[in-house]
C-alpha cells in the first residue's frame, strides 16, 4: 500500500471505517520512525537546536508526512516524553502493595535498568531536558509524574508501617533508585570506564541490578530485634 498523504474517501460509514483500520499500521509504523529519529536529534541538540527537516530525514520520510502526523517540533517533542514518562510507569507498576518488598524492589530496579538500555537515547534526552531547567516539560506530564509518585510513596509507607522494611522517605528512595538506575543510560561513558570495558553489555546491567538490589535491600529491609 503507497504511503500517501490523504483523507479517506467513502460513501458510507462502514468504509470510513474499514479505511481508517487499514490506515492504522501505516500511521503506527511512520510515527515510531518519526519519534525514533526525533529522540536522537533532540537528544543532541535539544528542542531548539532540532529541526523538522532534519527529523524527516532522519526518519526517511517526506516533510510533509511529519507535518502530517504532528503538528510541530513541539509536539514531537512532547510525545517523546509521553512516550518516556509511561515507560517508566510501566516500570513502577511493581511497586504493589500486594507484593512483598523484596520481589518489588528487585522487579522495579531491573525494569528501570531495562528501560534505560533499551531507550538511551530517550533517557538522555530527558536529563537533558531537566538539567535545561525543564521548562519545555509540559504541566500535565509533570502533574503525573508527581502524581504517580504519591502513590507508589503511599506503598513504601504501608510496608514500614506494618513493619516489612525500615521507617524510610520514600521520596528520597525513588529519587535514589532513579539516579542510579538511569546512570548507566546517561553517563555510559563513565560507567564504561568504571567497568574497564568499551562498551555495556546485558551482563553488565545484569550485575547491577544485582548490586543495586542487594544494596538497597540491605538497608530497607527489617531485621528482628535481639
Amino acid at each position: 500500500m503507497a504511503e500517501e498523504l490523504r483523507e479517506p474517501h467513502a460513501s458510507a460509514e462502514k468504509g470510513l471505517t474499514v479505511q481508517a483500520a487499514s490506515d492504522e499500521p501505516i500511521r503506527a509504523r511512520n510515527v515510531l520512525k518519526i519519534l525514533t529519529a526525533a529522540v536522537e536529534i533532540f537528544s543532541r541538540k535539544g528542542l531548539d537546536g532540532a529541526r523538522i527537516v532534519e527529523i524527516a530525514k532522519a526518519s526517511g520520510l517526506p516533510k510533509g508526512n511529519v507535518y502530517y502526523y504532528f503538528s510541530s517540533k513541539e509536539e514531537i517533542y512532547n510525545a517523546a516524553i509521553d512516550h518516556l514518562i509511561h515507560s517508566w510507569d510501566d516500570a513502577f507498576r511493581h511497586i504493589s502493595a500486594d507484593r512483598e518488598p523484596s520481589d518489588a524492589i528487585e522487579a522495579y530496579v531491573r525494569a528501570k535498568l531495562d528501560n534505560a538500555r533499551e531507550n538511551a537515547a530517550e533517557t538522555r534526552l530527558f536529563a537533558n531536558e531537566i538539567l535545561q531547567g525543564a521548562g519545555h516539560l509540559s504541566i500535565k506530564a509533570r502533574d503525573h509524574m508527581r502524581t504517580v509518585t504519591s502513590e507508589k510513596a503511599r506503598v513504601i509507607d504501608a510496608w514500614a508501617a506494618v513493619g516489612k522494611i525500615e521507617k524510610i522517605d520514600a521520596r528520597h528512595l525513588f529519587i535514589l533508585l532513579w539516579s542510579v538506575t538511569q546512570f548507566y543510560a546517561e553517563f555510559e561513558a563513565l560507567a564504561c570506564d568504571a567497568l574497564n570495558v568499551s562498551e555495556l553489555t546485558a551482563e553488565d546491567y545484569d550485575m547491577a541490578a544485582k548490586t543495586i538490589t542487594q544494596t538497597v535491600l540491605g538497608g530497607l529491609l527489617s531485621r528482628p530485634s535481639g
